[in-house]
């Protein structure tokens, strides 16, 4: 079994743990939870008859607001040893959280450049109230590729996540090529 860890980052309030949800567990709670330090769940999947274990880290999010030095942006590089990959959320109907991911993501790739790095789009059913175009972040250096997505309707949530799989598998020679 291949195990990989995967790291969800960005603003507070941008779906990370409902996207968890959403592709470990299969539900959506519409409740909102606020994610102090890390929450870590596990979901097995085959990848061309080979077993890939992902350790999926939802990690707390950042303040826009605050310029990029809280303190949960220290606690982030903690959370981030030993990742495999990350997955960067953005919510669609709130464009402060756009500029918190492009400073996250410099942040990242300066420090690791050599971990993919793919952009989740989120809220693709509040699309007619969004306040970012889906063509910004096209435009982001580093991103290995980006998603629209839903953890309401599950749009593209499992789609990403396997497709990051699959690059990390690929990464060390081990089977890809799912979709």
């Amino acid at each position: 079994m291949i195990t990989r860890k995967v790291c969800l980052l960005g603003a507070f309030a941008v779906g990370k743990t409902s996207l968890v949800r959403r592709f470990v567990h299969g539900v959506f709670d519409e409740r909102y939870l606020t994610t102090l330090g890390v929450k870590i769940d596990t979901k097995t999947i085959e990848l061309d008859g080979e077993t890939v274990k992902l350790v999926v880290w939802d990690v707390e999010g950042t303040d826009p607001a605050d310029g990029g030095e809280s303190a949960a942006r220290s606690r982030m590089q903690a959370y981030l040893q030993g990742a495999d990959g990350v997955l960067l959320v953005v919510d669609g109907t709130r464009a402060s959280t756009l500029d918190a991911a492009r400073d996250i993501l410099g942040d990242f790739t300066n420090k690791h450049p050599d971990i993919p790095v793919m952009l989740m789009l989120n809220k693709a059913d509040l699309a007619e109230q969004w306040q970012v175009d889906p063509q910004q972040v096209e435009d982001f250096p580093g991103l290995t590729h980006s998603f629209t997505t839903s953890a309401l309707s599950g749009e593209n949530v499992e789609a990403t996540f396997i497709s990051l799989a699959e690059q990390l598998t690929r990464k060390d020679g081990s089977p890809a090529g799912h979709c």
